[in-house]
């Protein structure tokens, strides 16, 4: 039985999945801020947040809806990735990439 969201590796690897986020997002044009690089983070955030908050419910169902949150604010990130992808193809989101994956 686990103590703490802070043991599910999928949590663990959604946090470095923000870190790198938040190191892509400040390589984005100032004109972005309160664009796509608010929009990014903001959906980023999302996902350990959610799993976080749906573990501690500890009813399954619950936790089965905010893991589907998650899963949601990670499509929603993988879109917002693509679109980086294109605007900006100098900008390496490949890290981000991975973690979202393995997310």
């Amino acid at each position: 039985m686990l103590k703490s969201y802070k043991e599910l590796i999928v949590w663990q690897k959604s946090m470095d999945l923000v870190e790198a986020l938040y190191c892509i997002t400040a390589l984005l044009p100032v004109s972005e801020k309160f664009g796509i690089t608010s929009q990014m983070r903001r959906a980023a955030i999302s996902i350990p947040s959610n799993i976080a908050e749906g573990q501690r419910r500890k009813g399954i169902v619950e936790f089965l809806q905010f893991l589907r949150i998650a899963d949601g604010s990670a499509a929603e990130l993988e879109t917002q990735v693509l679109l980086v992808r294109r605007l900006y193809p100098l900008i390496d989101i490949h890290a981000v990439e991975v973690y979202l994956e393995e997310v």
